[in-house]
């Protein structure tokens, strides 16, 4: 079996929640729990912290990844969707799984997939963890898929739980409220486990104690504790000031966005409360780890800038409160006219997002070359609706040229609105 055989299966064979949707989302961990039982119980074979949120998740998995690197540990780090190659879902020291290693997934298990037929993100799972069990790594992050109480990343026993900022996504799975959609992402809370909550929601604050209280989990809200202001951005890396009881320093990381404020508290307890478990994380190794967490856990799409003049930026944030920190990140920018190339996916809630949008802006409406991508010419109407003009041009790299040929040397373009459409710029 090739490697193209290998993901060609792994495509066909099993359904794709990030391609075709609600038809491959499956309410419990029955299948993961079967499919870890078949391996041996890969997850129970090595140290792991987890790690769910609406936003900011990805870059604290990456974070804390990197920061472990540093230290000396051999690191796993599961994450998704992937931007461009499948193999960096799974990655050890940032080097992504082997392609030899995902054939020899298929070709030992394909009976059993085809037998259970498990989705797609069950089987990926499965081979993360029989990926890191093999590898004898020291410690993964496990970034939860979608929620937390019923993803098939839940099946782990954390050294600890971070759960990052709560917003409003994917709720026709998750609940319409965001006591709901905490509730289920407050579902990774396991017995006893330390849970740190990166951000302060007064509205869900109760969600997370009295999940935490009733496991007897030791729960802690990383904002109180740690003060982190934005200084500035500049030669590829954002600085911080962070205060923490009597103690202030710099921190500089490679992950640009001043909303990375919003997710080093929870960065920062979690490696606090892993030093106390014994863990060897010294002032050096966190701020190396963080200096180069995108360079040395492969991080592409968070912020990301593709060019200077003009100033092209690619931002994977897709929902309601992702919206309002490009949004307040794209105001720290000078520039003369702003271009937005904007493509969603179908099952996305767009009024609140097409709302904030800025009615001054020109806008090229495409699509992925996925499913579930929403029709170009739809996304145009809804935007009429809220009195965004542009014009639809399907194809993601196509919509792109437009606005570099169009757009002089002071705009400012940006991309996104999909991790699909972020994955297919070609420069990415």
């Amino acid at each position: 079996m090739t490697y193209q055989e290998a993901i060609d299966f792994l495509y066909s064979a099993l359904p794709m929640f990030q391609r075709v949707g609600a038809s491959a989302f499956k309410k419990d961990l029955s299948n993961t729990l079967k499919l870890c039982a078949h391996l041996g119980n890969p997850e129970s074979k090595f140290k792991s912290i987890h790690v769910a949120g609406t936003n900011g998740k990805g870059s604290s998995s990456h974070m804390l990844a990197s920061v472990f690197q540093s230290a000396g540990y051999k690191t796993g780090l599961y994450t998704s969707p992937h931007l461009k190659s499948f193999t960096e879902r799974i990655r050890i020291n940032g080097i992504p799984i082997k392609e030899k290693r995902v054939i020899q997934f298929v070709e030992e298990q394909s009976d059993f997939l085809l037998e259970l037929k498990p989705s797609f993100f069950e089987m990926t799972v499965a081979m993360a963890f029989w990926e890191f069990a093999y590898e004898k790594v020291d410690i993964a992050i496990i970034e939860v898929g979608m929620g937390g109480r019923l993803d098939s990343t839940n099946v782990i026993s954390p050294e600890a739980c971070l759960i990052t900022t709560i917003g409003y996504d994917h709720m026709q799975y998750l609940g319409t409220t965001l006591p709901e959609i905490a509730g289920e992402k407050a579902g990774i809370i396991k017995s006893g486990t330390p849970v740190i909550i990166s951000q302060t929601q007064k509205e869900i604050t109760d969600v997370f104690e009295n999940k935490a209280k009733g496991l007897e989990a030791p729960i802690s809200f990383a904002d109180q504790n740690w003060k982190v202001t934005p200084i500035l951005s500049s030669n590829g890396l954002a600085e911080f000031q962070v205060e923490h009881g009597d103690k202030v320093m710099p921190l500089n990381l490679d992950l640009l966005g001043s909303y990375q404020k919003f997710n080093l508290p929870g960065v920062l307890e979690t490696l606090e409360v892993m030093k106390s478990k014994g863990w060897s994380l010294g002032d050096e190794s966190v701020k190396k780890g963080l200096s180069v967490a995108s360079k040395q856990t492969g991080l592409k799409g968070r912020w990301q800038i593709l060019s200077e003049r003009p100033m092209i930026i690619c931002d994977t944030g897709h929902n309601e409160s992702g919206f309002e920190f490009i949004l307040s990140q794209l105001a720290t920018y000078s520039y003369e006219d702003l271009w937005m190339v904007l493509g969603f996916v179908e099952d996305k809630v767009l009024d609140k997002v097409l709302s904030k949008l800025p009615k001054s802006a020109n806008y090229i409406f495409c699509q992925a070359d996925l499913p579930r991508a929403m029709d170009a010419e739809k996304l145009n109407e809804f935007a009429s609706r809220h009195d965004l003009k542009g014009i639809v041009i399907p194809s993601v790299n196509s919509a792109l040229a437009h606005a570099k040929r169009n757009a002089a040397e002071d705009d400012l373009i940006f991309i996104g609105g999909s991790t699909f459409v972020v994955a297919e710029i070609e420069e990415l």
